[in-house]
């Protein structure tokens, strides 16, 4: 079955095809690890874990580079302004490379929560300094880069065209549109790929230009050439990253090595809030923690977004999520009451499910449709193993951990329950664990004196209000 992709360089789908053999080199913009990331970044990251899974799928073998972003990001995405790192720092009163273990540690545990494959290289900016300032001066040595008293810019007017990502006219292009463009730039439209740190800036390096830290826009170029060559596969991020970071790592790449560092390029569309923008001054840039303290677990979030496209915009609220925590569940019910059914599916069924599920997975990971087809599944009347067997199959892209959908359901019910009975259900597990029969019939029924049922099943045991 074929695989189709859309490329925003060419601005269409193409039928996918690896560059060399059957090896996927991809490369993902990750976090800037200066706070909390929110449910807007995750879709991207969601996203991601789709794309990687449908790759497998299809028998392809990945090697895939995330960044960590350390250093070096600033206000502005077009190199101006203050570091997001050190501001951070000042502001929680602690060095920036603690405020970055501290958030990258963050990141990856929300990361596990929403069950997404990690990419195979993580890597750190601040690991990949050298890789950085050897790059600086390639551009330099090949004429694509001139130094000011402030930087290192790129010349844009050395490129054939620019920018070839957006549609966008060059006079749009402007660098630091909100701030007073640097009169030492030969064009407007130049952009710092290294800078010299002033005197009161924390993090920076030794370097042939003196004190100074890499752009934004470096790292991203440096680290995919080192770990995945001058050329590779795919290239993904969030459609915010389209008009200024990745034509810059277009620009850069081209200066360097006379070539676009991906062939195809994938972007996530935004997540809205309530129908608005999603922003730290209206106060709606909501994380997964937030999302748990009214009831919605990170994988109800993950299904919510399986609800759009990846390329259409997709508007969040509370009472969408509520309802795809409630869906969730049924999900969760419709495999568990599969798992136990005895009926017979005509092998020629099963089959056609799972091709129009790879269909629509295939069709540029169109999730709406693929859901269509678990829903059919899951609500099917006839309840067979054959049917949860296929759920789980299907699960191997959706990665809502079906095979766990006993244990997600009955700690839901744990949760509600008083932490008096709490207890002696925990209690009881433990009793049943050590074989101690006598003690686990004894805390049933003072569990069922204080108005509780208690059912012992093959996916454990169930705690029920009478």
């Amino acid at each position: 079955m074929k695989l189709y992709l859309y490329n925003t360089l060419t601005k269409q789908k193409e039928e996918f095809k690896p560059l060399e053999g059957n090896e996927v080199r991809i490369y993902t913009c990750g976090p800037t690890v200066y706070n909390y990331a929110h449910i807007g970044n995750f879709r991207a990251y969601i996203f991601m874990d789709n794309l990687r899974r449908v790759l497998k799928k299809n028998g392809y073998t990945i090697k895939h580079v995330m960044n960590i972003t350390d250093v070096g990001h600033l206000e502005s995405d077009a190199d101006e302004g203050e570091d997001k790192m050190e501001k951070a720092a000042r502001k929680e009163k602690k060095n920036p490379y603690e405020i970055a273990k501290f958030y990258t540690e963050a990141f990856m545990q929300d990361i596990q929560k929403l069950h997404i494959d990690i990419p195979e290289i993580i890597a750190k900016a601040t690991d990949h300094i050298p890789e950085m300032e050897q790059y600086v001066e390639t551009l330099l040595k090949n004429g694509y880069a001139y130094e000011t008293s402030t930087a290192i810019y790129f010349d844009v007017s050395k490129l054939d065209k620019y920018p070839i990502l957006s549609n966008r006219k060059l006079d749009e292009q402007i660098a630091g549109a909100r701030v007073e463009v640097d009169q030492e730039k030969k064009n407007p439209y130049d952009f710092a790929v290294w800078i010299k740190a002033p005197e009161n800036h924390i993090m920076k390096w030794e370097s042939p230009w003196g004190l100074s830290y890499p752009g934004w826009h470096l790292e991203c170029s440096a680290m995919g050439r080192k770990y995945l060559g001058d050329q590779f596969d795919i290239h993904t991020g969030g459609v915010d990253h389209i008009p200024t970071h990745h034509e810059n790592e277009i620009a850069q790449s081209k200066g360097a090595t006379g070539k676009i560092p991906a062939k195809r390029w994938m972007h996530v569309e935004f997540l809205q809030v309530d129908g608005g923008k999603m922003s730290k001054s209206l106060g709606n840039t909501y994380t997964l923690a937030q999302l748990q303290e009214k009831g919605i677990e990170p994988l109800a979030y993950k299904l919510f977004c399986y609800t759009a496209h990846y390329r259409t915009k997709l508007n969040f609220t509370f009472a969408g999520a509520l309802s795809a925590q409630k869906a969730l569940n049924r999900l969760r019910e419709s495999y568990i009451k599969h798992k136990q059914g005895e009926e017979v599916i005509e092998e020629e069924t099963i089959q056609n499910y799972q091709k129009r599920f790879m269909e629509a997975v295939n069709d540029d990971l169109n999730m709406p449709l693929a859901m269509g087809v678990v829903w059919e599944v899951a609500r099917n009347e006839k309840k067979s193993k054959q049917y949860a067997k296929l759920l789980l199959a299907f699960d191997e892209i959706l990665a809502l951990d079906l095979k766990n959908a006993g244990n997600y359901l009955q700690e839901q019910k744990e949760v509600s329950f008083p932490e008096e009975i709490q207890k002696l259900i925990e209690e009881r597990k433990i009793a049943r664990q050590n074989k101690n029969w006598e003690l686990s019939d004894q805390l049933r029924k003072e569990i069922e004196e204080k108005g509780y049922t208690i059912k012992d099943t093959k996916e454990g045991m169930t705690v029920e209000k009478l």
